[in-house]
Parts: C-alpha cells; sequence; structure tokens
C-alpha cells in the first residue's frame, strides 16, 4: 500500500510560553521542506532571542525516506532535543522544525525537569498550531506541440491534475504534480498519448 498522505502544520506558530523555576523556554514550530529551510528558521529565532543560554531543537522531514535531528545545544545529553523530538513524533508530524529557547531562571532543574520542560513547551507550540494534512506529490514533465494543447488541457482538468509550470516556445512544456498514488496510472495514460512525451521529475 502506498502511503501519501502526511500530517503537518500550515504555518508558524506563535511564539509559546513554559516557565518552570523562573526558568523560562520559548518555542516555534516552522514547516520545512528542506535542510536549508530549518537553517534558515533557526537563524531568525536566534535572532530574535539573540541573549538566550540556549536554542535547542528537533525536525523532522520526509514521509518515506525521513531526516531527523535533534540538538541539545549545551544542555545535558538527551535533556532537549530528544523530549522535543518526542513531541513530533507522538503527534505524528513531519515536515516540521520546534525550537525551544531557554533563559535559565536561576534555579537548576535538574536532567528529569530539563526533559519535563522541553518536552512540555514542545507540546504547547505544536497544539498551538494548525495541523493539517497533506498528500505525497510526484512531479512530471508533459511535452507536446500545440496542436495537442486542448486535448491535454482537457484531460488534465477531467483528471483534477495540478499545473505547476507551463513554458510555451517552439512547443508545450507543462510541470505538473499528481498525487503519489495515482502517479502511476497517469504515467502510463500519457506514455500511450499519442504525440505526447512525459518524464518524471526529482521532487
Amino acid at each position: 500500500m502506498i502511503v501519501d498522505i502526511f500530517k503537518t502544520i500550515k504555518s508558524a506558530s506563535e511564539e509559546t510560553l513554559f516557565k518552570d523555576k523562573n526558568s523560562k523556554f520559548y518555542g516555534f514550530a516552522f514547516p520545512v521542506n528542506n535542510e536549508d529551510e530549518v537553517k534558515n528558521e533557526l537563524e531568525k529565532v536566534k535572532k530574535i532571542h539573540p541573549n538566550a543560554g540556549h536554542h535547542c531543537y528537533a525536525y523532522q522531514i520526509g514521509v518515506e525516506d525521513i531526516i531527523y535531528r535533534a540538538n541539545d545545544d549545551g544542555e545535558p545529553n538527551n535533556s532537549a532535543g530528544m523530549p522535543i523530538y518526542g513531541q513530533i513524533q507522538s503527534f505524528d508530524i513531519t515536515n516540521i522544525l520546534i525550537v525551544v529557547v531557554r533563559y535559565f531562571g536561576g534555579t537548576k532543574l535538574g536532567v528529569s525537569g530539563l526533559i519535563n520542560a522541553y518536552r512540555s513547551s514542545a507540546k504547547i507550540t505544536i497544539e498551538s498550531s494548525e495541523i493539517i494534512e497533506k498528500t505525497v506529490e510526484v512531479y512530471f514533465k508533459i511535452i507536446f506541440d500545440y496542436d495537442m494543447m486542448s486535448k491535454v488541457l482537457r484531460i488534465l482538468k477531467e483528471k483534477n491534475i495540478e499545473i505547476i509550470q507551463q513554458k510555451l516556445e517552439l512547443n508545450c512544456e507543462y510541470i505538473i504534480a499528481v498525487r503519489k498514488k495515482e502517479s502511476k496510472s497517469i504515467l502510463d495514460f500519457f506514455k500511450n498519448l499519442y504525440k505526447v512525451e512525459i518524464e518524471a521529475l526529482e521532487s
């Protein structure tokens, strides 16, 4: 069975605040599609809280081939990043980055206290975000002559296929997005269509 639906967050969360023994934990959640976006969002948070003692985070990207990372940023080993990542797993979401920024309040929390604080902050932050379902898309390029345009457009409309990009020069080139579980049948359909070429693109 092809799994082509996943849960993520619709947009960046509002900043959340969790307090424990005068330590303050500010939480942020961002939708991300790659590690460059992770880096950019982390930089933004560091500019918002440049004087914080720790900027701990965890992220997960992907549905079948999952990339994830948990970072304690100077906190005791596995006391921050993994509790944050545990909440990402608990809510069964992906393509998400959660950053928890800590300001030390003068009283040590101990490892168990830190684990609870980072987990609680991540949980509150996810709960403040709008969780949505998305489908995994496969992208194709289709190439055809102008005399086939009306036919191709009709097929795309009938099959509810989105055109992502188009280039109209000597011939017509469309980049289309197809839901993963329908991608093989769409590929086969266009391969058998007279005067139309189709090729899969890296997503």
